[in-house]
């Protein structure tokens, strides 16, 4: 694993990594330990106390705040680092700046300077995961590339996430939160809540969307416990006026704490009314991180962020989207705003990883189309595509469209399925349930227009 000989890009440092553990592919929860990552940070020279940074945690939409919240800080003329997970087409999603990869040699230095840190490392400690390097790759390659600015979101938790070594962000924030991972995070609401609320840093910010009572209570006492000023969006800020097109979204927005801030006619390239949601956050989180942020950088960061696999149309003929959703309030609403851009009875591709509550998403879907394809959401996570498929199968009757539902295992079969059947008929195709899916579905577009 270890090797003298330097690395020369971006690639053969990911590589290298790769042969680290990785929990995002099978999670452990005894493995979740943030005095590890602590410590290789402060061999490192604790990059990450070198740039402020705005600290993203939640279940659904944290990596379109932290994404929309770096385009706005890097309009305002801030060179802004971004670490996002997963990546959908390209690792270097994961860690970039002002939108774009960092430059291969800074990815190669810091891969090399990264390499000698572990070498140290495991001389008197365990080996560290894969998330915890990439981590730290990231904050490496955002101070050596002298950003001004970094825009963080969080793995899969929160409390002994690897990026809550960010002792001290500018502000923290926090997206809805739904029952999740609750074999590592709690079978609760309030506990998983209580995971992400680990994010909170004293007489910090924190920016927090809206609700479940039993969420808002854990949240409210952890920000007064940590003596931070807690900006609840619905009591300090409003949306109206939303209006979703093919093209994207259009809002207004009000923010009324911490000083009034009210702009009409924003635009985000991205379908959903969920987004004009996120950018609420975002605009809010940045203004709080950095309150000399105009009218000028929050529209030119809206209209100009794109991110993979949220709501992204990839072929004309047939018309396909390919989204990320895959907890039941995510997929309802990328399912509502499908069908009100393309009309009801499409084409679904769908495949969900295990332990993902493919009921309730199945409750929601089965309504709003008439081809169902069933398949194995990639290779990379663990997936139960034929108990999918029975689920459902079992929930077809009685809807007011009774769908065909079809069971491809393998993925790209279901993707060429789906792709002759919507050019046959010209219906629609939406791919969801999974980023990996999406991935997958992606991987073949980019394909053709290669």
């Amino acid at each position: 694993m270890i090797s003298s000989t330097p690395f020369n890009n971006s690639l053969e440092v990911f590589e290298w990594l790769q042969g680290f553990i990785n929990f995002e592919k099978d999670p452990s929860s005894k493995f979740f330990r943030l005095e590890r990552m602590e410590a290789l940070a402060a061999l490192a020279g604790n990059p990450e106390k070198a740039i402020p940074a705005v600290h993203v945690a939640g279940s659904k939409g944290k990596g379109s705040v932290t994404g929309m919240a770096a385009a706005i800080m890097e309009a305002a003329g801030l060179r802004t680092a971004r670490y996002t997970s997963p990546h959908v087409s390209d690792f270097r999603e994961r860690l970039c700046y002002n939108s774009r990869f960092f430059e291969e040699g800074i990815y190669a230095k810091t891969g090399n300077a990264l390499r000698s840190i572990i070498e140290s490392f495991l001389k008197t400690e365990e080996e560290p995961s894969f998330f915890e390097l990439m981590t730290l790759w990231f904050f490496l390659c955002a101070r050596d590339s002298d950003c001004r600015a970094m825009a963080v979101e969080t793995g899969m938790g929160g409390r002994l996430d690897a990026t809550n070594i960010l002792i001290s962000p500018l502000v923290t924030a926090i997206t809805v939160i739904e029952l999740e991972h609750t074999e590592y995070l709690g079978q609760t609401i309030a506990a998983i809540a209580g995971e992400k609320a680990g994010i909170i840093k004293p007489g910090r910010p924190l920016v927090l969307a809206e609700q479940k009572p039993e969420a808002l209570e854990v949240f409210r006492y952890r920000a007064s416990e940590m003596d931070s000023p807690l900006y609840y969006f619905p009591e300090c800020g409003q949306l109206n006026n939303i209006k979703i097109s093919k093209n994207g979204t259009k809002f207004d927005l009000e923010l009324k704490n911490p000083v009034p801030f009210a702009l009409a006619d924003l635009q985000i390239p991205i379908p959903g009314e969920v987004q004009a949601k996120n950018a609420g956050l975002a605009v809010l989180s940045a203004r709080l991180a950095f309150p000399n942020i105009g009218e000028k950088a929050v529209r030119e960061g809206l209209r100009g962020f794109t991110l993979p696999a949220r709501f992204e149309k990839l072929w004309d003929d047939p018309v396909t989207i390919i989204d990320g959703a895959h907890t039941q309030r995510s997929i309802d609403e990328c399912a509502k705003t499908f069908a009100s851009l393309y009309g009801e009875g499409g084409i679904l591709i769908f495949g969900c990883v295990a332990g993902k509550d493919a009921a309730a998403m199945a409750q929601v879907l089965m309504p709003h189309f008439s081809h169902i394809i069933i398949t194995m959401p990639g290779t990379f996570k663990k997936s139960h595509s034929k108990d999918v498929y029975d689920v459902f199968l079992g929930r077809k009757k009685g809807n007011s469209i009774e769908p065909d539902i079809l069971f491809y295992p393998e993925t790209d079969g279901a993707i060429s399925r789906a792709l002759d059947l919507g050019k046959a008929s010209g219906l629609p195709i939406l791919g969801a349930g999974s980023f990996y899916l999406a991935a997958e579905i992606r991987r073949r577009y980019l394909e053709q227009l290669h």
